[in-house]
């Protein structure tokens, strides 16, 4: 779709149905899908950082228990 011409041509090249459902809509209906626009970017957002503050958290997890076993070990060496 050609991003630079004016509205009317562009609408022009949507496919039939994009059409219909485009024309059916009022000012409800698009302050509507604009909020669920920003709540679906918004809920992408907090899955991003979930998933990364989950993952950060099993790397400490594993990186405690990793240094505490090496610390017994070397604990084990100075005692014999």
């Amino acid at each position: 779709m050609d991003t630079e011409a004016e509205t009317v041509e562009r609408m022009t090249e949507l496919p039939p149905r994009t059409k219909e459902f485009l024309s059916k809509l009022d000012d409800d209906d698009i302050e509507t899908l604009e909020d669920a626009m920003q709540f679906y970017a918004t809920v992408r957002t907090l899955g991003r950082v979930g998933k990364w503050t989950v993952l950060t958290i099993l790397a400490v997890i594993v990186g405690v228990v990793s240094l505490y076993e090496n610390v017994l070990k070397m604990l084990g060496w100075f005692h014999k």
